[in-house]
């Protein structure tokens, strides 16, 4: 809808216009702002907005207008708006654009947790928008399975299987895990293996190796949960095999010097607070080094655009991987780095108790089990994914407007309801836009703007403006519904015609932020 009037305004006028949506609907369904035309017209913007005004009157695409200080205000005809109807939720064409979308990317050392599932859902969230879009977009789990990390993990299982099969004392090492799950990969191992492997310390390499191949088949598990599955895994190991190329490729480009045995990236060049050591006086890289690799990798593979979620403890790691890209011999601004901030949980106005499995953390798991997966879907995506987030999970059990998820499908129930005690249905109804009432109307117009949120909120990499956007399409619906008398009135035809359209957007919408649509409640 608003590129279809937008063509129109723009080739009547013979300009290129940026229309707006005025928030009080009285005003019209939009507005064209004339102030940016100032310069070239060489006149008021009052006096170029009646000029518009004039050649706009004329148009069948727009019922009514008026102008208030430099903008055209108009209001669209229903008999534009019927064509609208008709490619609604049409198969887009493909944009063109090739994304490869990296996120969650957890160690493979424990089980997921609450912070890692904000980054999981708005990742999700952002491709199924973006393919519907026309982007081609590949998501993608870095496996960070090398390093000092899954040697510890190794050492936790070893110790827990010394402690409960041998009855040694259950001191852990500095840097090894704990929580009930190592407890059950000890259990796992000593069936797969048999106790008598692990009567020295050699196990421990096989261990790691175990332990993260189970742990890494629980990750895809808790993400299935959520609706959610990724087109490639890449292993850091695996990787490093490209080690020798990546420094070669650093050193060409003068992006690396050795001091103190150490080597360093020349990161301070591009914004970093300090340059920064990516190989150890060992010849051991270090976590940096893995991430170099696996940018160089990606980078190779020929995308237009890449996108990484990650933390936001990991705000001052953009700039040195930035750093990185430009050493690589690539433009750093084709990489956009979004950070997901911490969520913070309560149940019944206290804190979410932590899980026993993991030991200080709140399992993702545990919280989809206890609201479900779409609820949690919902409600990560509620707030902008780069500001705190705390809610009350007992809100989201609650049967009334204040949970958003029973508030927007309570409104797409209510019309399949509707059409379930008419004798029509969505698909058959023949549908009637003619003469429409100002609130039909003005319903029809939000649910037609799906199109639209959905553009902004992808090139914003904002899922949130379109959890606000079905909050505010039931918000209206609802207010409709409980103003109106819709069955067995002259007007019942025309009415659910544009409940179809309204149905369809919620449905569409909530689809696309990974969330079932419910027919009935």
């Amino acid at each position: 809808m608003y590129h279809k009037i937008k063509k129109i305004v723009d080739e009547t006028l013979g300009i290129t216009s940026v229309l707006e949506q005025p928030r009080d609907k009285k005003f019209g369904h939009f507005a064209l702002p004339t102030f940016s035309f100032t310069k070239t017209l060489k006149k008021s913007p009052q006096d170029i907005a009646q000029d518009f005004a004039k050649k706009l009157r004329k148009l069948e695409a727009i019922s009514s207008l008026n102008v208030v200080g430099g903008y055209v205000n108009f209001f669209l005809s229903d008999s534009f708006l019927g064509q609208c109807t008709q490619d609604f939720l049409a198969k887009k064409p493909q944009n063109g654009e090739k994304i490869l979308l990296e996120y969650v990317s957890a160690n493979p050392t424990g089980p997921l947790h609450i912070g890692h599932a904000r980054g999981a859902i708005l990742g999700d969230s952002l491709c199924k928008i973006g393919r519907y879009l026309g982007y081609s977009i590949t998501t993608e789990y870095y496996i960070n399975d090398a390093g000092v990390q899954i040697q510890n993990l190794g050492k936790s299982i070893y110790h827990a299987i010394r402690h409960l099969f041998f009855g040694d004392s259950y001191d852990l090492p500095d840097g090894c895990y704990k929580g009930e799950y190592i407890l059950d990969l000890a259990k796992e191992a000593k069936e797969t293996f048999g106790l008598d492997y692990f009567k020295s310390e050699e196990s421990i390499q096989q261990l790691s190796l175990f332990g993260k191949d189970k742990i890494l088949e629980e990750i895809k598990s808790n993400l299935a949960e959520a609706g959610i599955f990724f087109d490639s895994f890449v292993s850091e190991k695996e990787l490093y095999k490209q080690w020798d190329n990546t420094l070669k490729s650093l050193e060409s480009h003068h992006g690396i010097y050795e001091q103190e045995g150490k080597l360093w990236l020349k990161s301070t060049e591009f914004g970093d607070e300090k340059d920064r050591v990516i190989m150890r006086e060992n010849g051991e890289p270090t976590y940096l080094a893995g991430d170099i690799i696996y940018h160089k990798n990606k980078l190779e593979r020929n995308f237009d655009r890449y996108i990484n979620i990650w933390g936001a403890d990991h705000h001052g790691y953009i700039p040195r991987v930035k750093a990185a890209v430009e050493f690589l011999g690539y433009d750093s601004g084709k990489l956009e780095v979004l950070l997901s901030q911490m969520v913070a949980l309560l149940k019944g106005g206290e804190a979410y108790k932590m899980s026993k499995r993991a030991g200080n953390f709140i399992l993702m798991k545990e919280v989809i089990e206890d609201v479900g997966a779409d609820a949690l879907r919902l409600i990560f995506l509620s707030k902008r994914a780069d500001t705190h987030l705390e809610f009350d999970i007992e809100d989201l059990k609650k049967q009334d407007s204040s949970n958003p998820v029973y508030y927007i499908n309570y409104a797409h129930a209510r019309i399949h309801t509707l059409f379930a005690k008419s004798n029509h249905t969505l698909e058959s109804l023949q549908k009637d836009f003619s003469n429409l009432s100002e609130s039909l109307r003005d319903l029809l117009v939000l649910a037609l703007n799906l199109q639209k949120t959905l553009e902004d909120s992808f090139l914003q990499r904002n899922p949130q403006k379109v959890v606000e956007y079905l909050r505010t399409l039931s918000s209206e619906f609802h207010r409709f519904y409980n103003e109106e008398k819709i069955l067995n009135t002259p007007n019942e035809k025309q009415i659910l015609s544009v409940l179809s359209i309204v149905a369809q957007s919620l449905n569409a919408g909530l689809d696309l932020l990974g969330i079932k649509a419910k027919k009935s409640m």
